[in-house]
């Protein structure tokens, strides 16, 4: 299934607002939206400093003319220009989503946004409205969601090869901030500061990711109420959480379990979504994302490998290169902003059946998330005790 022919009709013309020198993020967007040359990095406004910005873009090769001070002078401008940008990419600080998303739906512009999207439910309910009535893509970066096993693990829920669904266990617990590294790291530092982070560090910065994980695996599957229990073991980052665990009661009858830190000793990245069934188990680890772990009750344990013909189709349509070579995260990243791209073509000749069949984290997952991480923080801030999810 290897074609490795241009996906999109011509490259969207294509901004970013921060992502500048040194952000892991920025180079993390980049190389995965122009990979497969679905897109091109034409301007930018990608620093607060002004002149540091402009001489990093230009080190990208953007015309120094098209680097911007700031995202409002960058909208503005690129309206003016009959070749003006077509979408753009956020990658700046949580607290600033919200103002710049705003303004590029506003402005006529696709978006790629970094999650979350804001720190309210009604904040992204907003951001929905004004997607909708522009007709414009907002696509949210859970990156790891572009890795082509998750899509056979949706395939095989969706079959039935499990059988009916009773729990689903998922985690993000790293070791890397078991001490106050924030205190030598700015990068670190903006993260447990709810002035920048909102209103949770890692149930918003790293639990999400295995919650769309989820999603994307179980898209039928809605919650009923949820429990949550947060903790700030490195106490300086009170009221702001790096450990936490949430119960979630899921209507029909499952369960769900997610535990999430940056405090995990020892433990190098720690994703996991494990789906269990009547009849069988899957589980994906995102430090092995090429396999997935399938267990049937009562037969030997199968590891499922990426690029192999006994997959369904849709976790090979991605594929970039034969199995047996390992794919890893810009891979993941790249399947997502081709898809954005084609989502943003589609959505521009008013083919909405097109986008929907992309299976892309849209403005949807982008609520969703705001959604959950809101809930979990009621739960938290109430003791620790179950309320019905809204």
């Amino acid at each position: 299934m290897i074609q490795g022919d241009l996906k999109v009709t011509a490259p969207i013309r294509w901004a970013m607002v921060g992502g500048g020198r040194g952000s892991q993020i920025g180079y993390s967007h980049r190389c995965a939206a122009l990979r497969d040359n679905s897109f091109q990095l034409v301007a930018g406004a990608f620093d607060i400093d002004p002149e540091r910005g402009r001489e990093f873009g230009e080190s990208l090769r953007v015309a120094p003319e098209r680097c911007y001070p700031d995202y409002q002078t960058l909208f503005a401008e690129e309206a003016r220009r009959e070749d003006g940008i077509q979408a753009v990419s956020i990658a700046t600080p949580n607290s600033t989503h919200f103002a710049i998303c705003k303004a590029a739906l506003e402005a006529g512009l696709h978006v790629v946004c970094e999650k979350p999207l804001c720190f309210s439910v009604d904040e992204a309910e907003e951001l929905r409205a004004l997607a909708q009535e522009r007709r414009r893509i907002v696509g949210v970066t859970y990156g790891y969601a572009g890795h082509q096993l998750i899509r056979q693990a949706r395939e095989m829920i969706a079959n039935g090869d499990l059988g009916e669904i009773r729990m689903i266990h998922m985690q993000f617990a790293h070791g890397f901030h078991s001490e106050a590294v924030e205190q030598a790291n700015p990068g670190t530092r903006w993260r447990v500061d709810p002035r920048y982070a909102g209103p949770s560090y890692v149930l918003g910065d790293l639990a999400t990711h295995p919650y769309y994980i989820a999603e994307m695996m179980l898209p039928e599957l809605r919650i009923k109420r949820l429990l949550c229990s947060r903790q700030s073991f490195v106490a300086s980052r009170a009221p702001l959480e790096d450990n936490a665990y949430v119960l979630m009661e899921y209507e029909g009858g499952a369960m769900g379990h997610l535990w999430t830190s940056a405090v995990n000793a020892g433990s190098m990245h720690g994703q996991k979504v494990r789906v269990i069934g009547s009849r069988a188990s899957v589980e994906w680890w995102d430090e092995h994302p090429n396999q997935l772990r399938y267990e049937v009750q009562g037969e030997p344990v199968r590891i499922l490998e990426r690029g192999m013909d006994y997959l369904y189709p849709q976790a090979r349509e991605d594929d970039r290169i034969g199995a047996g070579h390992p794919e890893g995260l810009f891979e993941a990243w790249s399947n997502l902003y081709y898809r954005f791209a084609l989502a943003m073509e589609a959505m521009d000749r008013g083919d909405t059946t097109a986008v929907e069949a992309l299976g892309i984290p849209d403005i949807d997952a982008g609520v969703e998330g705001v959604r959950w991480v809101e809930n979990c923080v009621r739960s938290a801030d109430a003791g620790a005790v179950w309320v019905d999810y809204a």
